[in-house]
C-alpha cells in the first residue's frame, strides 16, 4: 500500500472523529485551543492504538484466512465506510456528542465509540500485510489534526459540513477496499 492510500484510508478513518470534534466546536461561543487539542489527543491516540489492536489481532489468524484475505479487508473496509454513510444520512447524535464536556468518561466513550472502525482496518491491514507503525503514525496525526480542525470548524461553521464530511469519509474506505479486491483478484494492477 502506497502512501497516498494510506494517507486517503487515515483521512476516512479520521471522520467520525472531525464529526465529533465539529459537534464539541458547536458548543462553544468562542474557540478553545484547549478543547481542541483535548479532542485532538483523545481520538488521534485511539485511532493510532486500535489499528495495532486490530493487526495483531489479525496476525494471529493470517495463516487461516490467506486465501481469502482480500475479500475480508473489502468486507471490512465497505461495511465501515458504509456504516458511516448511513448514520450521517439516518443515524442520530451519539449520546454526549452535543455535550461540550471534556472530562475523562465522557471523551473516553467518545474515543472508543469513534475508533473502531480503525480496529477492524487494522484487522484488514494485517490481511495485506502493512507496515503497521507507520501506518498507525499516519492515521494518529491525521486524525489528530482533522480532530482540531474540527472543533474549530464547528465553532466557526456550525454543522454545516458534519456530514458530508462523514459522508466522503465512508466512500474514500469503500473505494480504497474496492481496490484492495480487484488488485488482489487480478483486474486492476498499479
Amino acid at each position: 500500500m502506497n502512501f497516498l492510500e494510506l494517507l486517503l484510508i487515515a483521512v476516512g478513518l479520521s471522520m467520525d472523529a472531525f464529526s465529533v470534534s465539529v459537534c464539541k466546536g458547536l458548543t462553544t461561543k468562542r474557540f478553545s485551543w484547549r478543547m481542541a487539542l483535548v479532542c485532538g489527543l483523545w481520538f488521534g491516540l485511539f485511532q493510532a492504538l486500535m489499528p495495532v489492536i486490530g493487526y495483531y489481532l489479525g496476525v494471529q489468524f493470517q495463516g487461516l484466512i490467506e486465501t481469502f484475505d482480500h475479500w475480508i479487508a473489502f468486507g471490512l473496509l465497505f461495511l465501515i465506510g458504509a456504516n458511516m454513510i448511513r448514520e450521517a444520512v439516518w443515524g442520530k447524535k451519539e449520546e454526549g456528542e452535543d455535550s461540550g464536556a471534556l472530562d475523562f468518561k465522557t471523551m473516553l466513550l467518545l474515543a472508543i465509540a469513534t475508533s473502531i472502525d480503525a480496529l477492524a482496518a487494522g484487522v484488514s491491514f494485517a490481511c495485506i500485510q502493512v507496515k503497521i507503525w507507520s501506518s498507525v503514525l499516519i492515521i494518529g496525526i491525521t486524525t489528530f489534526l482533522f480532530s482540531v480542525l474540527g472543533v474549530k470548524i464547528g465553532n466557526v461553521f456550525g454543522s454545516k459540513f458534519e456530514k458530508s464530511a462523514t459522508i466522503v469519509g465512508g466512500i474514500i474506505l469503500i473505494v480504497i477496499g474496492l481496490k484492495i479486491l480487484l488488485e488482489h483478484l487480478g483486474v486492476i494492477t498499479f
